[in-house]
């Protein structure tokens, strides 16, 4: 046996036993029990503590979770439709409003960041009407019944840790509200991005995704961090449309945010 074979082997076995640890997947709530037990040891190594482990342990399997998931439709409208559906003329219509009332608010923001008004105005409006519904559904419950099904459970499963370390953190609790997809706060961050990219702008020592400004500066945070360039275009075939695809991958959301931030803009 060659020595990079006799390597390779080695290695492969060393991988074994951390595959063998990982919760297994279900299509239904039948094993979410015991996947909890599972996953609790997999959250643990990867440096959840207490409060996390605890509000793992309480969480509950979300039929409503899993009825959004399978029954999404809004994404495949046209971009008129999708428009309407959205309210999109009221969004830029409170959105001018709410630009002309705290106007220094979204310039220090750009400032620091580069991404003006109308984006973080539209996707606040487009996401939760400016805050006026942020979901009706356990944050921890929605994220980890995602990354227990078996549907896509390699893309929430880290953001379920996510949200186990925010509840660490105290940015959340166990029994926080947010959407039927886990996504929570007045700009809807799935947790894991709201772990990695949040911000305390209002500097009182935890960033609170329920509060508009926190959420805002973190908006903009992940923005420029996932490429934004200052004062570029962000239309269809200008430098920074490729960005609002990191923040959505619907076509027609990513269309409808770049129209909607020109006319608050403007």
């Amino acid at each position: 046996m060659s020595r990079l074979r006799a390597a390779l082997l080695f290695c492969a076995a060393l991988a074994l036993p951390q595959a063998a640890l990982a919760a297994q997947c279900g299509n239904d709530g039948a094993g979410f029990a015991r996947w909890k037990a599972e996953f609790a040891q997999e959250a643990a190594r990867a440096g959840v503590g207490q409060r996390g482990l605890d509000a793992l342990a309480q969480a509950q399997y979300s039929s409503r979770t899993i009825w959004a998931d399978r029954n999404q439709k809004s994404f495949n409208y046209s971009l008129e439709k999708f428009m309407q559906v959205r309210g999109a003329d009221t969004i830029v219509a409170q959105g001018r409003q709410r630009k002309a009332r705290n106007p220094g608010l979204y310039a220090a923001l750009e400032r620091q960041y580069g991404v003006p008004a109308g984006i973080l105005i539209a996707i606040h409006g487009m996401e939760t009407g400016f805050g006026n519904f942020m979901g009706d559904t356990p944050v921890v419950s929605a994220i980890t019944t995602l990354a227990y099904d078996c549907r896509r459970a390699d893309f929430f499963t880290p953001h379920a840790i996510g949200a186990l370390k925010l509840v660490d953190h105290g940015a959340i609790t166990g029994a926080t509200k947010g959407a039927r997809h886990g996504e929570l706060g007045h700009t809807q961050f799935l947790p894991g991005n709201a772990l990695t990219y949040g911000v305390d702008a209002t500097g009182n020592g935890r960033v609170d995704f329920y509060d508009p400004t926190d959420a805002l500066a973190s908006t903009a945070n992940y923005l420029r961090q996932k490429g934004w360039r200052a004062g570029q275009g962000y239309q269809q075939g200008q430098p920074n449309f490729a960005v609002i695809r990191e923040w959505n991958a619907a076509g027609v959301y990513q269309k409808a945010i770049a129209i909607m931030a020109a006319r608050i803009d403007g």
